[in-house]
């Protein structure tokens, strides 16, 4: 049956044009004896293929695999090789159907159906390691999308077709211009590249953070300055393996500067004052802070944007670098995990008070979490209040006054029952009445 394609768009012309070469290679093939006796190989060599994996990969595998309590690297290579396994079906299959094209085109001179099944086998090795080897997303996303698909076109024989026709097509871009398969290559080798750089940048903050000679500010200045370093060569790396000249990018890093200058500048700010803050030391992970505006917490994450507070009732404030910078900042933390609190109490005015420092001192040292250094509870005489006199003690502890702590509160108590084992009274507020002859007089209804 014919049809007039004349009218069709051109797309359409060349997939039916493409639709019919194959349904040619088709019929020819199955009419032929020679591609016969080479489909009866491939299944010879698939079968052969799967009993010698059936009987090999039980054995590699209790060879290879080390016991679970191993955690030495020559288990972890082992384990690594180990996870190669599922390929071995598909690359014997391979292997098998390669010595028959060479047995066929010694025979036949041809050797174009088992060729293809040797394709196939080689597309099912790809699918098989993305789907079932490569564990990181990022890495099984180019996979599945780009090595699977070019595996797949490679099977079908117009894997060289796809790539003239992708490189004979322009994209135009101001005063530049690519090909999609240049695109293409941009987009899976610095997806890769910049994988290995966020690979390495783990590797290097965890060897960083593990450094306990090194002040908390200085691992993170570290960290970030190694984070930079890294994926500033990575893009070096890419634009000379794309042979894509840097000058040309001057442009666009005008506007770049242009834009910070504009529309970024709390960006911008926020990036500096961070970059300060890691210089200095002022704050950082682990510290206990507060600012002019309220905020208060233990600082969790820092970024070039902003520092992560989490306060002790769960949440998490999102503070401006800048604020850091630009306000008064209360650091709990900066100089060790002590600090000093008071808790103020009264005795009543029948008191002998000269007691009374001796007793609450000795009852607040008591507290396990209460230090004698730098300086033991001490019991300090305020004022002679209204209702009774005032005194507070002030003593050090390792922590802050909040959440899982109640340091002050567990001083009170322990201040209670002092005064109360020796006889001294913790005085209540009293108001005395005085009344005059016609106040009396008025309340009786005289």
């Amino acid at each position: 049956m014919d049809f007039d394609l004349a009218a069709q768009p051109e797309i359409v012309q060349q997939a039916v044009g493409y639709a019919l070469q194959f349904w040619d290679i088709a019929k020819t093939w199955l009419l032929s004896p020679a591609a016969w006796s080479q489909f009866g190989l491939i299944a010879g060599a698939f079968l052969l293929a799967w009993l010698i994996n059936r009987k090999a990969q039980p054995a590699l595998h209790g060879f290879l695999m080390p016991a679970p309590e191993q955690t030495g690297i020559f288990a972890a290579l082992r384990r690594f090789i180990a996870s190669f396994l599922p390929l071995l079906l598909p690359l014997l299959a391979f292997v098998f159907t390669a010595i028959g094209e060479q047995i066929v085109r010694s025979i036949f001179e041809s050797g174009a159906v088992i060729a293809f099944g040797k394709r196939v086998f080689l597309f099912l090795a790809v699918r098989a390691f993305a789907r079932d080897m490569v564990k990181d997303s990022f890495l099984r996303l180019i996979a599945r999308f780009f090595f699977v698909p070019m595996a797949g076109l490679y099977a079908l024989g117009i894997l060289d077709l796809v790539i003239e026709r992708l490189r004979t097509t322009i994209v135009p871009l101001g005063n530049m211009s690519f090909d999609l398969l240049w695109l293409v290559q941009f987009v899976v080798v610095g997806g890769l590249i910049f994988w290995l750089g966020r690979w390495s940048n783990d590797q290097s903050a965890g060897l960083i953070q593990k450094n306990e000679e090194m002040r908390p500010a200085q691992r993170q200045l570290a960290v970030k300055a190694t984070e930079i370093a890294i994926f500033g060569v990575a893009f070096l790396v890419l634009m000379n393996i794309m042979e894509v000249n840097i000058a040309s990018l001057a442009v666009l890093g005008g506007a770049v500067g242009v834009g910070l200058g504009f529309g970024l500048q709390k960006i911008a700010s926020n990036f500096i004052s961070g970059v300060i803050l890691l210089l200095e030391g002022q704050a950082t992970v682990g510290d206990y802070v507060e600012l002019d505006g309220g905020e208060a917490g233990t600082i969790v994450k820092t970024t070039a944007r902003a520092m992560f507070l989490e306060t002790y009732d769960g949440k998490w404030i999102v503070v401006p670098n800048e604020d850091f910078i630009t306000t008064r900042v209360t650091n709990y933390s900066d100089q060790g995990p002590s600090n000093r609190y008071e808790a103020d109490f009264k005795v009543s005015y029948e008191t002998d008070i000269n007691r009374v420092p001796d007793i609450v001192e000795a009852a607040v040292a008591t507290h396990p979490a209460v230090l004698s250094e730098p300086m033991p509870p001490d019991c300090e005489l305020r004022a002679f209040g209204e209702n009774g006199i005032e005194f507070a003690v002030e003593f050090w502890v390792e922590g802050i006054d909040d959440g899982k702590n109640k340091f002050t509160s567990d001083a009170l108590f322990l201040i209670w029952n002092a005064l109360k084992a020796n006889g001294i009274e913790v005085p209540i507020p009293q108001r005395a009445l005085h009344f005059t002859e016609a106040d009396k007089k008025a309340l009786m209804g005289v």
